[in-house]
């Protein structure tokens, strides 16, 4: 398979947009020809028959040719649109030069050029396009045979004025099919640059945080290791009911500390491979139940027992995400903390997570998680984190602050729907 530099998928999705414009010429050029046989008789009408259907080839081969093997710089797009100011100066020059009212398809080429090429080579081609036109001003061919100065003029002069205005309105349309349809599409090209960037710079955030933490997680196993063989010790040491107590509840939260930091290596391994669980979301929302009740036992978490019948795509880190949301709201509300599941559109569902708190910072309101923002409460990183993960699995995170609390709102696919089709807006 040979890929494609971005400048080569430009110029492979132009070439539809200028097969089009070269063959309006052509057709314009035929029409004008029959058009202007009905009144005079042409001096050149077989020479500028040959140049149209020599165009015609030179407009299809350009069109195999960017879509098959699309140039890698815009040096050969520049030569195209060059050889298509010399083909209409020559037919022009064959059916009355100057005089012509079609000569203004010369802009064509020069408005494409100045969409799809760099500046210098836009005035290169501009210029080349002036050129041309002062040749047929300079070497003005007669249009006809006949050079008698009386009966043909009448007809010239209305062939001119008429030729005139359709060249005028057909150049209008041709300028709003081809050139609006390219410039749409390079609007949209910068569009997916730009989100390229800010995704590219997320990901750097992401990345250091990451790195960050791997290296406080490999620093705290070791003297995590040394209190639990200290506790060991003064449990040997001091057999005393009392002290052996605090010891065990010393020793159990040792146990989770080395328990979350195996945790973050095994999550960091399954986001590396990719590996995502497909569960119900009765299955997903019991496993959640159960890491929160482990991390915080007396939280009151309401979890709704009302569940959608469907699967999702998960894998830890959404399940980290999740808690982080949770922690956010037990942080903000330690009274009442509400969890529920819906069915929100086809193919998608969302979690709910509510609280009765004094609702998000105002820096965090209107876009929650998508850059880090210091907070007070400390919400800013774990916002940002749960949103790129959300995000990567093809959802959005959303917040809506009233006078009763916060609601965050977790819009996911579900398994197996088309994550690119079926997003929300961010």
């Amino acid at each position: 398979m040979e890929w494609l530099t971005h400048s080569q998928t430009g110029f492979q999705q132009a070439a539809r947009y200028l097969l089009g414009m070269r063959l309006a010429v052509v057709g314009i050029q035929l029409t004008a020809l029959a058009v202007a046989e009905t009144v005079i008789t042409l001096a050149y009408r077989a020479e500028a028959l040959v140049i149209c259907l020599l165009y015609g080839v030179v407009a299809t081969l350009g069109w195999l040719w960017f879509t098959r093997r699309p140039p890698r710089s815009p040096a050969s797009v520049s030569a195209g649109l060059a050889l298509d100011l010399a083909l209409i100066g020559i037919w022009l020059f064959l059916t009355g030069g100057y005089t012509n009212p079609l000569v203004s398809l010369l802009l064509l080429p020069i408005a494409v050029a100045i969409i799809l090429v760099p500046l210098s080579q836009s005035i290169a081609l501009t210029l080349t396009g002036i050129a041309v036109y002062t040749v047929l001003v300079v070497w003005h061919t007669p249009l006809t045979h006949d050079h008698g100065h009386n009966h043909n003029h009448a007809n010239l002069a209305q062939l001119h004025l008429v030729g005139m205005w359709i060249t005028f309105a057909l150049t209008a349309v041709i300028l709003l099919l081809v050139v609006g349809a390219l410039a749409r599409r390079l609007r949209q090209q910068q569009e997916q640059l730009s989100s390229i960037r800010e995704t590219r710079l997320r990901d750097e955030q992401i990345i250091a945080l990451g790195l960050s933490a791997a290296a406080v997680a490999h620093r705290l196993s070791t003297p995590l290791n040394t209190m639990t063989l200290l506790v060991d010790e003064i449990r040997s040491a001091f057999p005393d009911p009392d002290l052996a107590e605090d010891l065990s509840l010393m020793e159990q939260q040792l146990t989770l500390c080395s328990k979350h930091l195996q945790q973050l290596s095994n999550t960091a391994i399954q986001a590396k491979t990719a590996q995502l669980e497909n569960l119900s979301v009765q299955d997903w929302v019991a496993r959640l139940k159960e890491s929160a009740t482990l991390l915080w036992p007396a939280a009151p978490i309401e979890w709704s027992t009302e569940l959608p019948d469907c699967r999702v795509a998960v894998d830890a880190t959404l399940d980290q995400a999740i808690l982080n949301l949770l922690a956010n709201a037990l942080t903000a509300s330690p009274a009442w903390v509400g969890v529920s599941v819906r069915q929100a559109t086809t193919g998608r569902i969302e979690m709910v997570v509510k609280d009765q708190g004094d609702g998000l910072e105002d820096t965090l309101q209107e876009t929650p998680g998508e850059q880090i923002v210091g907070s007070e409460n400390g919400l800013g990183v774990g916002l940002f984190l749960s949103n790129a993960t959300i995000q990567r699995l093809g959802g959005t995170l959303k917040a809506r602050v009233d006078q009763d609390g916060t609601t965050m709102i977790i819009d996911l696919p579900e398994a197996g729907a088309d994550k690119t089709n079926l997003g929300g807006s961010k």
